[in-house]
């Protein structure tokens, strides 16, 4: 027998190392040729590192959370041959594997990008029992543990009995076996989770823009109620080659028209430097909800695409956010950003900047509301923005300014179509 050495590939960009974030292997494991062996991830990508051949594994390299410089030892393996060891080479990750998911106020998850393709075709693989930890994906497992389904009790349908997100599905819809616990009963259980992966950028993140960027938060209500009929309209009429219009395309449109007016606030700002780069595109970034998380996939050049234009290249982005296949040029680049929890929303939020950028607006759900017209209280649909501006380079007027005039707009619908 020989040994042979995996080691973490150079996944590009100048990255020098990468967190451990999963293995789907244990010492003692009998793998086949480019069965995964692990998953890293960098600021640019989630990379699996598959086995290069068949063999016994016998060392692995760290712990989940670990940070692994870039062509060290990953992974030990026992393989048929001269007895001499023989180094894997450290092969470079795939142009999709830099990916890299623009983390702001919502956190955004990278993209998997396999260094090397699956062999394995689809089959029911046997449940797992004991020790052996069955083959999932880290968004599998993160769904798995805030549903509390105890992934070895689940049949995988995936490539070598991989459990994939349909099978999670599966399990949830015909329920969990076992005793419900007892009415009013003492939970006294503690549960650790360490902060490891994509919920450790999104922290890292979050720190250094909550840090390094004195927030000024905006709230304005706004009265949507013709703006939502115009929209009702529109797609009642059926166009087979149009999307269905959603809020969102007519606040795109709006924040363009306000942009104009006001150019800083679609800026990045370089506060080591002390510069600020004014962007004359308008590229907005679109908090997603993905299976992994939020992602930010970003429209560029709004202001060059008509309404059918931002509503047909969300619903792309917002699709390629979800299953993964979003590139790195669609994760990255935006000037300003829409955040939204739709009919969560809430009356009012406190959205973080999306650093270095200088400006987010939040949209809080639309509600039925009584509103005064100046002689009765009358039923209006009723909205409120909460957006977020570095008061560093934006004013408070400046900011005021901004939200009136997407307030203006949404009201009066017209004006967004009106060179």
């Amino acid at each position: 027998m020989a040994e042979r050495v995996v080691r973490l590939p150079d996944v590009g960009e100048g990255i020098a190392e990468a967190e451990l974030v999963e293995w789907h292997v244990k010492v003692g494991d009998v793998v086949r040729e480019d069965a995964v062996l692990g998953a890293v991830m960098t600021d640019k990508a989630t990379v699996e590192i598959p086995s290069p051949a068949d063999g016994r594994v016998t060392w692995l390299a760290g712990n989940v959370g670990d940070l692994l410089a870039i062509g060290s030892d990953f992974v030990r393996m026992e393989v048929d041959g001269a007895s001499e060891r023989v180094p894997e080479a450290a092969k470079p990750a795939s142009p999709a594997a830099s990916a890299l998911a623009q983390k702001g106020d919502h956190g955004a998850t990278t993209p998997r990008a396999p260094v090397g393709a699956q062999k394995s075709k689809p089959s029911a693989a046997p449940l797992h029992h004991g020790a052996e930890r069955p083959l999932a994906a880290p968004a599998v497992r993160l769904r798995a543990r805030e549903a509390g389904v105890d992934l070895r009790q689940i049949r995988g349908t995936g490539p070598a009995g991989r459990i994939t997100h349909d099978d999670l599905d599966a399990l949830l819809l015909r329920g969990r076996a076992g005793t419900p616990a007892t009415p009013h009963q003492a939970q006294t259980a503690v549960t650790d989770i360490k902060i490891v992966g994509l919920r450790r950028k999104i922290a890292e993140k979050m720190s250094i823009a909550n840090a390094r960027i004195p927030h000024i938060t905006y709230v304005e209500e706004v009265d949507v109620t013709a703006l939502e009929d115009l929209r009702v309209k529109v797609n009642g009429r059926k166009l087979p080659d149009k999307p269905k219009l959603t809020l969102l395309p007519l606040l795109m449109r709006a924040m363009v028209r306000a942009i104009a007016e006001l150019p800083h606030l679609n800026s990045h700002f370089d506060d080591e430097a002390g510069i600020v780069h004014q962007h004359a595109g308008v590229h907005i970034g679109i908090a997603t909800q993905t299976p992994t998380g939020l992602m930010v996939p970003v429209v560029r050049h709004a202001e060059a695409r008509d309404l059918w234009g931002c509503a047909s290249e969300i619903a792309r982005l917002a699709e390629a956010a979800r299953n993964g296949s979003a590139t790195r040029d669609e994760l990255t680049g935006s000037t300003i950003t829409i955040t939204s929890l739709g009919a969560l929303g809430g009356l009012a939020t406190t959205p973080i900047i999306n650093h270095p950028e200088v400006a987010i607006v939040g949209v809080n759900r639309i509600a039925i509301r009584p509103h005064w017209d100046g002689s009765a209280f009358v039923p209006r649909q009723m909205m409120n923005l909460s957006s977020s501006f570095d008061h560093r380079v934006i004013d408070g007027f400046d900011a005021a300014q901004f939200v009136q005039r997407i307030k203006l707009l949404l009201e009066t619908p017209a004006m967004i179509f009106i060179d």
